[in-house]
């Protein structure tokens, strides 16, 4: 595999601005994992120039906690992904019940960067039972 430079692309949101009055961002890892979280709690419809942009996550809460809930949540993130951030490969998406929380689910999101192999995991945890 070819060792490529990173794309240098202004995550959003901003951190602020530097001692020199610069913008500051996200780099590398970072910025993936900040503009995986926006897709992914982004509704479609919510962004006025981008109307199919985002996963619509916050769409599953007060749904089940089921193997079906799970298997379309898996489907949704793994397609959102693959359509809005082009730096990476999903290797794989899991939803899992949480063990200690009946309404909550873990997302495990498994990836790489397309300029590096080394495998690189997201986790986050949504809880279907509230706003």
């Amino acid at each position: 595999m070819l060792n490529r430079p990173v794309p240098n692309v202004i995550s959003w949101p901003l951190e602020g601005v530097d001692e020199n009055g610069r913008l500051q961002y996200a780099r590398d890892d970072d910025s993936i994992r900040e503009v995986i979280r926006n897709i992914l709690l982004t509704r479609p419809g919510e962004r006025l120039m981008r109307p199919q942009f985002g996963a619509g996550l916050p769409d599953f809460i007060h749904q089940p906690n089921n193997v079906t809930t799970r298997t379309i949540m898996s489907n949704v993130v793994r397609k959102a992904i693959e359509q809005w951030e082009t730096r990476v490969r999903v290797e794989s998406v899991e939803v899992l019940p949480d063990r200690n929380r009946l309404s909550t689910v873990q997302i495990v999101i498994r990836y790489t960067m397309r300029h590096t192999p080394q495998p690189r995991q997201l986790t986050f945890a949504l809880d279907l039972g509230s706003v």
